[in-house]
């Protein structure tokens, strides 16, 4: 990096361009780190919501993952392409479909978190053990605080 490519001081010892940074930092790494083993982030939602709230209508699993219903059908069907989630009609309302997790589903999240946690270790190297826990913990402290605002 060049001189002429340093951002001003008044700008770099701002908490919110240092979190605009790193979050962009923090998602190349994400999104790269998850293409290597041919998934995406959506993927990784989906299967991590299904695995700890079970079966949900895709309604729910939107709500719960934070997936826009539109985003969420592609990712459904992707998934189901690929035999990690099956989708069905709902027993108490066959208009509406239900998703579950797979066998094949669930290898494939072990491996994507294996993957999410070399991508943590890479995000966090310059960091102690007792920093990442920091970071963390005032993290999801500043997030619960605005969305609660908000």
């Amino acid at each position: 990096m060049t001189d002429d490519d340093t951002a001003p001081t008044r700008l770099t010892g701002l908490p919110s361009w240092l979190l605009t940074q790193t979050a962009a930092y923090a998602g190349r790494l994400v999104t790269d780190g998850l293409a290597s083993v041919d998934a995406r982030g959506y993927h990784f939602r989906v299967l991590a919501t299904l695995d700890e709230y079970g079966p949900a209508s895709q309604a729910a699993l939107g709500r719960r993952s934070g997936i826009h219903l539109s985003d969420l059908v592609a990712a459904i069907n992707e998934l189901a392409a690929r035999g990690l989630v099956e989708r069905a009609p709902d027993l108490d309302d066959r208009r509406r479909n239900v998703v579950t997790l797979t066998a094949t589903g669930r290898r494939q999240l072990a491996t994507l978190d294996e993957q999410l946690a070399t991508v943590q270790e890479q995000l966090l190297t310059p960091l102690s053990a007792a920093e990442r826990t920091q970071l963390t913990t005032l993290l999801a402290k500043l997030l619960a605080y605005h969305r609660m605002s908000s």
